[in-house]
């Protein structure tokens, strides 16, 4: 954190001393003045990469890696976002619509004309989404498309590839990409401590130690798009996507101390699973400033798998899963002289029906139905911007004679405010809801190990979250700041616990208990040292967690800070980032996500770029996970070290061809998710 500290400093002084310089060259009139590539506003940052930047990428992930956005950790030879702060998921969009890793690949970043970055997503966006990510392209100017993104590490067997095309006649657009991923991993090694508090007073303490394992996982993802599209009246598209997946066979070899006696148990899961998905757009403009907006997306899941484990004594079952979900969703929008008028509603519809056999005898047909709508206003008056949003949702739930039904209202409020050309000042507010994964509310329950089992609580309820966050922001066409403070409450919410019977089983369910509440304190600086040439970024964060229980209270401060470096050497560009990674305490288990680190250099030459990519160098033995649990009857500790992300290199080779006369991008204003949501118990 020092180091963190000393770094955003030493930033902010050589960028006063350049900015000085700067002006001086100004009033020569040597160079030109560029205008700030950082806009803030109330819901987020508008950010437009600068020329060097997207020369410098060959993909969406490479260009968001090198914008280095707060809290925001971009794997690219994973080909992944995750939130470093842990507060939800982040939602990725090109031009409104929702999309994945094939969209991110084959993206062209030159087109790019900005990004909305938004960390304070309004009523509109789906429940658990922390961040959405919206880059906004230019016309295609392209008859076809045709390209590929390799990516193969060169120190463990791991590799994701893609090939895709566009081709366009008239008003239509034809697209087709596939993707096909594959690991096989040996170096995982999960060392587990636990000690059961028995009903008569004693104490029994196992290890589970791993002496060999086996993770392996095939990938393969097909999809065809057709857009229909006149000028700016109507847009069409239709898009049918299929994934499949499977894990041939997976194992965890481990050594048992129990007491005084030793022995081998062998944990293993097969998993085969397709998914269909077809989704269904159609935008209409009836007027320059009056639009609506449909979508629904289909999508099936099957799923087989078969998990065992002879801890103890052996425990083996079959799951066949089959889950069916509709989800739509319908917004008008109407720009008005005061302000931005947009209203909708969203529909959800999914039966879930998973038969367990073997060990677990259980079938549990799950209806669940969602019906959201909200409208929200956006404006400005003076130096003052606002949006103001009223969300109601309706949740209806049954499973054989369970059943819930629960109501909320969600508003929402941001203000922002400028006292000077440089400096913002914002508040936001909102109320939201939480709702537990599909397979915590089954009624089925399975065993973990000769002491656990995971019971699903068909009776639990959604909560509510309230959240508050304050913003301080500077903005200079080189520098960019803020302080954040975040904090959120949240009243009787869904919180893993153990329970034990009287015949000594530790169960693992989850209860409606009292109250979680979370404070955040963030600094984060981003600054063009050198302009286009080198630019640093670093933040530092402050975690405070508050856990209040049915019988518990648990306190906890944690620390964590990020630094990222980017230089531009004409065809070369070098990258390096570096996180602390994130812990965490919710309910009664402290959680550590690993630290992440990776040096990076990559090329380019016309349409072709080549990347090198060492992540978690010199970390042989790399810390991806532990955590702790502090419950009354059970005390664990769980640690995971993954030998294969230990000194993980990559070689990443993108080529990309465009030819022919012009076509419009689709842009889109919403877009369902598919649903990946099998609600099978594990």
């Amino acid at each position: 954190m020092k180091r963190i500290g000393i770094l955003i400093l030493l930033s902010t002084f050589a960028v006063t001393l350049s900015a000085q310089s700067e002006t001086q060259t100004v009033e020569l009139q040597e160079v030109e003045v560029k205008a700030a590539k950082v806009i803030h506003k109330p819901d987020g940052q508008t950010i437009y990469p600068t020329e060097v930047q997207k020369k410098a990428s060959h993909s969406g992930y490479s260009i968001l890696q090198k914008l280095s956005l707060p809290n925001i950790r971009v794997d690219e030879a994973s080909h992944s976002l995750s939130a470093i702060d842990g507060r939800g998921s982040i939602q990725l969009r090109i031009d409104g619509i929702i999309v994945g890793r094939e969209e991110m690949l084959s993206l062209a970043p030159e087109r790019i004309s900005r990004i909305d970055f938004i960390d304070n997503p309004g009523v509109r966006y789906g429940e658990g989404i922390a961040y959405v990510i919206n880059i906004l392209t230019r016309r295609n100017d392209s008859g076809y498309t045709v390209g590929v993104d390799l990516m193969q590490a060169l120190t463990a067997k791991s590799g994701n590839d893609l090939i895709y095309g566009k081709w366009n006649a008239g008003k239509s657009e034809l697209s087709l990409s596939y993707n096909f991923g594959y690991k096989d991993f040996e170096g995982n090694r999960m060392n587990e401590t636990a000690h059961y508090l028995l009903a008569d007073g004693s104490t029994r303490t196992i290890e589970r130690n791993d002496i060999a394992s086996r993770s392996r996982s095939l990938n393969n993802d097909l999809q065809l798009k057709y857009n229909l599209a006149d000028s700016a009246n109507y847009v069409f598209q239709a898009s049918l996507k299929a994934d499949f997946s499977h894990i041939p066979h997976n194992y965890n070899r481990k050594q048992i101390v129990d007491g005084g006696e030793r022995y081998l148990a062998t944990q293993s899961n097969r998993n085969l699973s397709s998914s269909p998905v077809l989704d269904l757009y159609f935008f209409k403009q009836f007027s320059p400033r009056q639009s609506l907006t449909l979508n629904a997306v289909g999508t099936y899941i099957s799923t087989s798998l078969r998990s065992s484990y002879d801890e103890g004594e052996p425990y083996a079952y079959e799951v066949d899963g089959k889950t069916y979900s509709l989800m739509s969703e319908a917004v008008y929008e109407n720009r008005l002289k005061p302000f931005t008028l947009t209203a909708g509603i969203n529909y959800m519809q999914k039966y879930t029906k998973n038969r367990y056999t073997g060990d677990v005898n259980s079938v549990n047909p799950m209806h669940n139905r969602n019906v959201y709508a909200f409208t929200e206003i956006k404006g400005a008056v003076g130096p003052v911007r606002y949006t103001a949003g009223l969300g109601g949702s309706y949740l209806d739930y049954r499973q054989q004679e369970h059943d819930y039904r629960y109501w909320l209202f969600r508003p929402k409020a941001s203000v922002a405010y400028n006292p000077a050309q440089a400096v913002q000042l914002k508040y936001d507010f909102q109320i939201s809801e939480h709702v537990s994964q599909v397979a915590m509310i089954s009624n089925t329950t399975i065993r973990n190990n000769s002491m656990e089992w995971t019971l699903g609580n068909p009776d639990i309820r959604p909560n509510r979250e309230q959240e508050h966050t304050f913003q301080v922001s500077y903005t200079h066409p080189r520098f960019q700041s803020f302080l954040q403070a975040y904090g959120k409450l949240c009243a009787q919410p869904n919180m893993a616990t153990y329970i034990r019977t009287a015949d000594d089983k530790f169960v693992y369910t989850q209860l409606n208990q009292k109250e979680i509440d979370v404070l955040n304190l963030m600094l984060y600086a981003n600054a063009w040292i050198i302009p286009d040439k080198l630019s640093v970024a670093a933040s530092g964060t402050l975690f405070r967690c508050f856990n209040f229980g049915e019988d518990y209270t648990h306190c906890k401060t944690f620390y964590s800070g990020t630094a990222n470096v980017q230089a531009y050497l004409g065809k070369f560009t070098l990258s390096a980032f570096i996180d602390s990674g994130f812990r965490f305490l919710e309910g009664e288990t402290e959680g550590f996500n690993g630290s992440f680190t990776y040096l990076n250099a990559a090329y380019r030459y016309k349409n072709l770029n080549v990347s090198l990519t060492w992540q978690q160098p010199l970390n042989p033995h790399y810390k991806q996970f532990q955590s702790e649990v502090y419950n009354r009857y059970v005390r664990k500790t769980t640690t995971l070290h993954c030998r294969d992300f230990g000194n993980f290199v990559s070689l990443n080779i993108a080529w990309k061809f465009s030819q022919g006369r012009a076509y419009k991008d689709i842009r889109r204003n919403i877009n369902q998710k598919a649903d990946k949501d099998t609600g099978i118990l594990r």
